[in-house]
Protein backbone atom coordinates (compact mmCIF):
# COMPACT_ATOMS: atom_id res chain seq x y z
CA UNK A 1 0.00 0.00 0.00
CA UNK A 2 0.86 3.94 -0.43
CA UNK A 3 2.09 4.51 3.48
CA UNK A 4 3.81 7.79 3.65
CA UNK A 5 5.96 7.68 7.08
CA UNK A 6 3.88 9.82 9.50
CA UNK A 7 0.66 6.87 8.62
CA UNK A 8 2.68 4.12 9.15
CA UNK A 9 2.17 1.27 11.64
CA UNK A 10 5.19 -1.66 11.99
CA UNK A 11 4.13 -2.53 15.52
CA UNK A 12 3.45 -5.80 14.67
CA UNK A 13 1.06 -6.62 18.16
CA UNK A 14 -1.15 -3.36 16.75
CA UNK A 15 -1.64 -5.10 13.55
CA UNK A 16 -2.60 -8.47 14.93
CA UNK A 17 -4.97 -6.69 17.35
CA UNK A 18 -6.92 -4.64 14.31
CA UNK A 19 -7.33 -8.14 12.40
CA UNK A 20 -9.06 -9.48 15.58
CA UNK A 21 -11.15 -6.92 15.73
CA UNK A 22 -11.65 -6.80 12.23
CA UNK A 23 -11.64 -10.40 10.94
CA UNK A 24 -13.11 -9.75 7.38
CA UNK A 25 -10.92 -9.45 5.05
CA UNK A 26 -10.03 -9.09 0.88
CA UNK A 27 -8.24 -12.02 -0.53
CA UNK A 28 -6.45 -10.56 -4.00
CA UNK A 29 -4.41 -12.88 -6.22
CA UNK A 30 -3.19 -12.78 -10.44
CA UNK A 31 -4.29 -15.67 -12.14
CA UNK A 32 -4.02 -16.15 -15.60
CA UNK A 33 -2.66 -12.67 -15.73
CA UNK A 34 -5.84 -11.41 -14.19
CA UNK A 35 -6.59 -9.25 -10.86
CA UNK A 36 -8.99 -11.62 -8.90
CA UNK A 37 -10.67 -10.56 -5.37
CA UNK A 38 -12.54 -12.50 -2.84
CA UNK A 39 -13.98 -11.98 0.79
CA UNK A 40 -13.37 -14.05 3.82
CA UNK A 41 -13.44 -13.85 7.39
CA UNK A 42 -10.14 -14.36 8.62
CA UNK A 43 -8.98 -16.61 11.89
CA UNK A 44 -5.35 -15.49 12.98
CA UNK A 45 -2.84 -17.62 14.35
CA UNK A 46 -0.31 -14.82 16.07
CA UNK A 47 2.47 -17.11 17.26
CA UNK A 48 2.93 -18.90 14.37
CA UNK A 49 5.81 -17.80 11.30
CA UNK A 50 7.67 -14.21 12.62
CA UNK A 51 4.39 -11.77 11.51
CA UNK A 52 1.95 -14.51 12.04
CA UNK A 53 -0.18 -16.90 10.13
CA UNK A 54 -4.08 -16.65 8.56
CA UNK A 55 -6.51 -18.84 7.63
CA UNK A 56 -9.25 -18.42 5.24
CA UNK A 57 -11.67 -20.07 3.38
CA UNK A 58 -13.87 -19.75 0.18
CA UNK A 59 -16.46 -21.59 -1.72
CA UNK A 60 -15.12 -24.56 -3.87
CA UNK A 61 -16.63 -22.76 -7.08
CA UNK A 62 -14.57 -18.91 -6.17
CA UNK A 63 -11.48 -19.22 -8.85
CA UNK A 64 -9.39 -18.58 -6.81
CA UNK A 65 -9.94 -21.97 -4.70
CA UNK A 66 -7.75 -23.73 -7.43
CA UNK A 67 -4.76 -21.56 -5.68
CA UNK A 68 -2.46 -24.77 -5.82
CA UNK A 69 0.01 -24.26 -3.10
CA UNK A 70 2.69 -21.64 -2.91
CA UNK A 71 0.69 -19.70 -4.79
CA UNK A 72 0.98 -15.85 -3.77
CA UNK A 73 -1.98 -13.64 -2.24
CA UNK A 74 -2.39 -10.59 -0.70
CA UNK A 75 -4.79 -10.10 1.84
CA UNK A 76 -6.68 -6.27 2.84
CA UNK A 77 -8.13 -6.02 6.31
CA UNK A 78 -9.98 -2.21 6.20
CA UNK A 79 -11.64 -1.07 9.23
CA UNK A 80 -13.48 1.81 10.12
CA UNK A 81 -13.44 5.02 8.23
CA UNK A 82 -14.68 8.51 7.92
CA UNK A 83 -15.22 11.86 5.15
CA UNK A 84 -13.51 14.53 7.34
CA UNK A 85 -14.70 17.94 6.36
CA UNK A 86 -12.21 20.98 5.90
CA UNK A 87 -14.63 22.92 7.96
CA UNK A 88 -13.78 21.24 10.79
CA UNK A 89 -10.14 22.34 10.58
CA UNK A 90 -8.83 25.49 12.14
CA UNK A 91 -6.26 25.77 9.31
CA UNK A 92 -7.70 27.67 6.54
CA UNK A 93 -7.66 27.32 2.75
CA UNK A 94 -7.87 23.07 3.36
CA UNK A 95 -9.28 20.48 1.13
CA UNK A 96 -11.61 17.51 2.25
CA UNK A 97 -10.00 13.85 2.84
CA UNK A 98 -11.20 10.30 4.35
CA UNK A 99 -9.49 8.72 7.75
CA UNK A 100 -9.08 5.40 8.25
CA UNK A 101 -6.73 2.72 9.20
CA UNK A 102 -5.96 -0.99 7.28
CA UNK A 103 -3.90 -3.74 7.66
CA UNK A 104 -2.38 -5.82 4.72
CA UNK A 105 -0.62 -8.78 4.37
CA UNK A 106 0.90 -11.14 1.73
CA UNK A 107 2.02 -14.93 2.22
CA UNK A 108 2.23 -17.72 -0.15
CA UNK A 109 -1.26 -20.22 0.71
CA UNK A 110 -1.29 -23.83 1.78
CA UNK A 111 -4.18 -25.91 1.10
CA UNK A 112 -5.74 -27.42 4.09
CA UNK A 113 -6.82 -31.29 4.73
CA UNK A 114 -10.50 -32.33 5.78
CA UNK A 115 -8.96 -32.53 9.42
CA UNK A 116 -7.29 -29.16 9.25
CA UNK A 117 -9.91 -27.43 7.76
CA UNK A 118 -12.63 -28.77 10.87
CA UNK A 119 -10.54 -27.39 13.18
CA UNK A 120 -10.60 -23.67 11.96
CA UNK A 121 -13.87 -23.56 11.27
CA UNK A 122 -14.47 -24.32 15.07
CA UNK A 123 -11.96 -22.20 15.78
CA UNK A 124 -13.61 -19.60 13.94
CA UNK A 125 -17.02 -19.66 14.75
CA UNK A 126 -15.71 -20.28 18.76
CA UNK A 127 -14.45 -16.71 17.71
CA UNK A 128 -17.33 -14.83 16.74
CA UNK A 129 -20.15 -16.64 18.99
CA UNK A 130 -18.25 -15.51 21.75
CA UNK A 131 -18.86 -11.65 21.02
CA UNK A 132 -22.68 -13.25 21.11
CA UNK A 133 -22.47 -14.24 24.46
CA UNK A 134 -24.49 -14.29 26.43
CA UNK A 135 -26.13 -16.86 23.33
CA UNK A 136 -25.31 -20.71 23.46
CA UNK A 137 -22.93 -20.58 21.77
CA UNK A 138 -23.13 -22.75 17.77
CA UNK A 139 -20.28 -25.21 17.36
CA UNK A 140 -19.86 -27.88 14.25
CA UNK A 141 -21.11 -30.07 16.98
CA UNK A 142 -24.45 -29.07 17.12
CA UNK A 143 -24.66 -30.76 13.30
CA UNK A 144 -26.36 -33.69 12.22
CA UNK A 145 -24.04 -36.96 11.57
CA UNK A 146 -22.14 -36.82 8.14
CA UNK A 147 -23.67 -33.17 7.46
CA UNK A 148 -20.55 -31.58 8.18
CA UNK A 149 -18.38 -33.77 5.97
CA UNK A 150 -20.89 -33.12 3.37
CA UNK A 151 -20.67 -29.01 4.14
CA UNK A 152 -17.00 -29.22 3.76
CA UNK A 153 -17.35 -30.51 -0.09
CA UNK A 154 -18.56 -27.34 -0.87
CA UNK A 155 -15.46 -24.91 0.92
CA UNK A 156 -11.66 -25.01 0.22
CA UNK A 157 -9.38 -23.60 4.00
CA UNK A 158 -5.99 -22.10 3.70
CA UNK A 159 -3.08 -21.18 5.69
CA UNK A 160 -1.06 -17.74 4.92
CA UNK A 161 2.09 -17.65 7.26
CA UNK A 162 2.80 -14.04 6.33
CA UNK A 163 5.55 -12.90 4.82
CA UNK A 164 4.93 -9.46 4.61
CA UNK A 165 2.64 -7.71 7.30
CA UNK A 166 1.99 -3.45 7.39
CA UNK A 167 -0.32 -1.03 8.97
CA UNK A 168 -1.42 2.37 8.08
CA UNK A 169 -3.35 4.86 10.15
CA UNK A 170 -4.12 7.55 8.11
CA UNK A 171 -5.83 9.44 10.85
CA UNK A 172 -4.81 12.76 11.01
CA UNK A 173 -1.27 12.61 12.17
CA UNK A 174 0.13 15.60 10.14
CA UNK A 175 -2.61 18.34 11.29
CA UNK A 176 -2.29 20.17 13.97
CA UNK A 177 -3.30 19.28 17.55
CA UNK A 178 -6.42 22.15 16.95
CA UNK A 179 -7.33 20.63 14.21
CA UNK A 180 -7.15 17.11 15.26
CA UNK A 181 -9.50 18.05 18.56
CA UNK A 182 -11.88 19.64 15.82
CA UNK A 183 -12.26 16.69 13.90
CA UNK A 184 -12.85 14.17 16.78
CA UNK A 185 -15.26 16.20 18.24
CA UNK A 186 -16.85 17.01 15.00
CA UNK A 187 -17.10 13.15 14.15
CA UNK A 188 -18.37 12.58 17.88
CA UNK A 189 -21.10 14.83 17.39
CA UNK A 190 -21.82 12.87 13.72
CA UNK A 191 -23.87 9.81 15.19
CA UNK A 192 -22.06 7.70 12.63
CA UNK A 193 -20.61 4.75 14.59
CA UNK A 194 -17.91 4.71 11.87
CA UNK A 195 -17.68 8.38 12.48
CA UNK A 196 -17.45 7.65 16.41
CA UNK A 197 -14.80 4.79 16.02
CA UNK A 198 -12.88 6.94 13.97
CA UNK A 199 -13.16 9.39 16.41
CA UNK A 200 -11.98 7.11 18.99
CA UNK A 201 -8.77 5.86 17.18
CA UNK A 202 -7.98 9.68 16.20
CA UNK A 203 -8.42 10.33 20.11
CA UNK A 204 -5.76 7.09 21.25
CA UNK A 205 -3.14 8.33 19.26
CA UNK A 206 -3.19 12.04 19.93
CA UNK A 207 -2.29 11.22 23.11
CA UNK A 208 0.61 9.20 22.44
Amino acid sequence: MYNPPHFAISDTEWMHDFIMRNPFATIATVIDGAVHFAYAPLVLDRETAPLGTMYFHLARNNPIASLADGAVVKVGIMGSHAYISPDWYDTPDQVPTWNYAAVEGSGRVQRLDEEESVTYLTRLSAEQEAYLAPKDAWSPDRLQPGRLKQLLLGIVWFRVPLDTLEGKAKLSQNRSQTDIGNVIAALRESGDDAGAAVAAAMQILSVR
